[in-house]
């Protein structure tokens, strides 16, 4: 009986756990995904800043994000401090983790162009 007892108390404490620690896939990080960054800078960007490259525009409102992109501090980190940060001439959108990881891989993207 005891024996039973002790294997129970063991299959509790399993099933308690098993629901406790997070799976692999509920931790996993999504890739960035350009082609959401490069729609959401068209959405919220482009009104003040040109966002591809070769785009005309007249007047210069704002830094294209070509030249963010070449700037030789920019890298993730800082693109994701800048975006978490508010400024007196940009609004503050409020991005999700997801949003900016793809909003900053997108800009990323535009290194080499």
């Amino acid at each position: 009986m005891r024996v039973v007892r002790i294997c129970f108390v063991a299959a509790g404490l399993f099933l308690t756990l098993g629901l406790a620690i997070p799976r692999a896939a509920d931790l996993a990080v999504r890739a960035p995904d350009l082609a959401d960054g490069k729609a959401m800078a068209e959405k919220w960007c482009s009104q003040c800043h040109m966002i591809s490259p070769g785009e005309k525009r007249a007047g210069d409102m704002a830094p294209s994000f070509t030249s963010i992109a070449r700037m030789s501090a920019t890298t993730e980190m800082s693109l994701r401090a800048f975006l978490q940060t508010p400024h007196v001439r940009m609004p503050d959108y409020h991005l999700t983790r997801d949003e900016s990881a793809d909003l900053v891989a997108y800009i990323l993207s535009l290194r080499d162009q």
